[in-house]
């Protein structure tokens, strides 16, 4: 497949709702893999007789490989085409799955590490160029929040069908299991050859752009302001809410006592009416064009939500209240989020727009948990609640200051040409 253009698919409910189950299956089944190794580590630890530190380094691996591999995974998904390409990446997760659950090692471990992470690198990318191709506008921000919130119900399910598989049938089933999962997601998706069908009509050459004068794609400048500024606007979404994720349990207990059973409760709560809001969010989105309003807005409610967490002993009710509210603003806005990005992705390269972008998501994961990690140490629990509110509020800043440069530079374009 050349450089293309691939305009938003315009066929029925059905053949939309097909592409939405299959990629949203692709989605779930990376989500539950991100999990599988740290959820086995008690038992990866005890029969390969390693420590902790080996076995965060094979999480190192699958992370930096899949940021590396991220860009490069983006162009191929532009030039070869999406659903290839996420078959391509669901079958090398298996295998890697299949092959160290066959014979569990240490260089094994880092092994399918890697290729896992080389795999990952593909879904972002491969997934948005699907549904931006496939899903007509005024559906495609639900068609988002479907996809976001698979990827949730992945990580929800990973915890407890692991360890039982793990317990009851052994260490190398689970893995095996894992592995199998990601050939079913790829079974209908390989078979599915129809949807390349369908995009092909919406299809255009960079040569038949030429010959119509109307000149070359934009596809190969992925790196503008607007772009750039996008994948800071993710690495701040994802630090926001690593603290709330990764440290509200023990900071409510450091800063007011909160029992376990409380915080934990309001964890819960929060990570469930995230996944909520964003089914909620891909309404909002596909009912504006005003997505970088609706991601500032949320996210300065949601600034003073959790500043009221971290200045005042709420009480165990109003806590879980406040959590969950937390939560359901911070998924509505995915939706509007993703819909930002598809906006900005020059023609023809939504798949390494995403690419991009969605980098900012492991920048702002690798920084997150050292950032919070050192607060709590230096016996300041309040303050993931603080910093948390001041990365909330340069989040929403930096929404309305990148449409604006957007806004900006297309009226640009426009009177250029």
């Amino acid at each position: 497949m050349s450089s293309a253009t691939l305009a938003p698919g315009r066929s029925g409910r059905a053949p939309e709702l097909r592409a939405i189950a299959l990629v949203s299956a692709a989605h779930l089944v990376s989500h539950f893999h991100q999990l599988v190794f740290a959820v086995l580590f008690p038992f990866l630890k005890a029969r390969l007789g390693i420590g902790f530190v080996e076995l965060g380094l094979a999480l190192t691996v699958y992370n930096v490989l899949s940021v590396v591999a991220q860009l490069p995974m983006g162009i191929v998904c532009d030039r070869l085409g999406p659903r290839r390409v996420l078959v391509a990446g669901l079958l090398l997760a298996g295998l890697a799955f299949v092959a160290f659950g066959l014979a569990p090692s240490y260089p094994g471990l880092l092994a399918a590490a890697g290729v896992l992470g080389l795999a990952n690198s593909v879904y972002h990318p491969a997934d948005y160029a699907l549904l931006s191709a496939l899903i007509a506008p005024q559906r495609v921000g639900r068609a988002f929040s479907f996809h976001t919130f698979s990827g949730f119900l992945g990580n929800a399910v990973a915890p407890a069908s692991m360890i039982a598989l793990a317990t009851f049938a052994g260490l190398n089933t689970a893995l095996i299991a894992a592995g199998l999962a990601a050939f079913v997601a790829a079974l209908p998706l390989a078979l599915a050859r129809d949807l390349d069908r369908t995009v092909a009509p919406q299809l255009v050459s960079a040569e038949s752009l030429r010959k119509r004068g109307q000149g070359a794609p934009r596809s190969a400048s992925v790196f503008t302001p607007v772009i750039i500024g996008l994948t800071g606007f993710f690495a701040l979404l994802s630090l926001s809410g690593s603290g709330l994720t990764n440290f509200s349990v023990v900071a409510l207990g450091g800063a007011y006592g909160t029992p376990l059973a409380v915080a934990n409760l309001a964890l819960s709560a929060y990570l469930i009416a995230t996944a909520l809001g964003v089914l909620a969010g891909g309404l909002v989105a596909d009912k504006t064009h005003k997505h970088a309003e609706v991601a500032a807005g949320g996210y300065a409610v949601n600034a003073l939500i959790v500043f009221a967490i971290g200045t005042v002993d709420l009480g165990a009710a109003p806590l879980v209240t406040a959590m969950a509210s937390a939560g359901f603003l911070g998924g509505l806005i995915m939706p509007s989020r993703d819909m930002l990005v598809r906006a900005a992705a020059p023609d023809g390269a939504v798949g390494r727009t995403f690419g991009v972008v969605t980098t900012g998501f492991n920048i702002g994961g690798a920084i997150g948990p050292m950032l919070f990690g050192w607060i709590m140490d230096e016996g300041a629990p309040r303050w993931v609640f603080g910093a948390s509110v001041i990365l909330m509020v340069i989040t929403a800043a930096a929404a309305l200051i990148g449409d604006r440069r957007a806004l900006r530079s297309r009226r640009i374009a426009i009177a250029a040409e």
